[in-house]
């Protein structure tokens, strides 16, 4: 079988190449073996363990939430509690973001709205933003 290098599995993976070398430094990926040129050395299960932390991390799950996530893969017979608990805890931070998110929106349609297209001595928005009293969300 074609062993497979750093560049190609980068490619293959849509994880660029540094990124790669971090995953490895930090155990998310096994250090690969190496040629004789020492030249990293990638099997076909570590393109599909990149490609997982790769969704992952585009699922915005912490490093420490994919290491526990991949420990329980690299064990596919335990119970999928843990996973559903890890799963849950990211869909709770996501729902905390939207939620963050549409008060910031309603504050940024308050001041587009109460923009008279005037002088700047008179916007609405350079008020608001000098002075974070007239917010009517705290936000953070």
């Amino acid at each position: 079988m074609k062993k497979i290098t750093i560049g190609e599995a980068s490619r293959k993976s849509g994880v660029k190449v540094p990124t790669i070398r971090y995953y490895e430094s930090i155990g998310l990926l096994a250090e690969p073996n190496r040629s004789e040129g020492n030249q990293r050395s990638y099997e076909p299960a570590d393109l599909r363990r990149l490609a997982f932390i790769r969704h992952a991390r585009e699922l915005g799950f912490e490093v420490e939430a994919i290491r526990a996530l991949l420990t329980l893969q690299d064990d596919p017979h335990q119970s999928c509690a843990s996973a559903d608990a890890i799963a849950k805890t990211r869909l709770i931070e996501v729902e905390q973001r939207i939620r963050s998110l549409m008060a910031l929106k309603a504050e940024l349609e308050l001041m587009v709205e109460g923009c008279g297209h005037g002088r700047v001595d008179q916007c609405r928005v350079i008020e608001v933003l000098a002075d974070h009293g007239q917010c009517s969300h705290s936000h953070h």
